[in-house]
């Protein structure tokens, strides 16, 4: 069950820089409803991890940018149907 994200995140996502890889993800995530714990486990990383992402507090390391790019493009296409 998704809880949603909290008013918080969404307003520090917005104002940081969509150049960020977790920026982007986490804004398509909070526009598709994505659960954190989902994109958590698809990457093999903690919850912590991806709302650092989100916020623009730490970046991906280069593997798991690839990794977060397929999984933008899948959750898009998703998102499409």
């Amino acid at each position: 069950m998704s809880y949603g994200y909290s008013l918080r995140l969404i307003q520090i996502n917005k104002k940081t820089s969509a150049r960020s890889l977790g920026v982007k993800l986490g804004r398509i995530c909070i526009k598709l409803g994505v659960p954190v714990a989902d994109v958590a486990s698809d990457l093999n990383v903690s919850r912590q991890t991806v709302y650092n992402w989100f916020t623009g507090v730490n970046q991906p390391s280069k593997q798991t940018a690839e990794e977060i790019s397929e999984l933008i493009a899948l959750y898009q296409s998703d998102y499409q149907r």
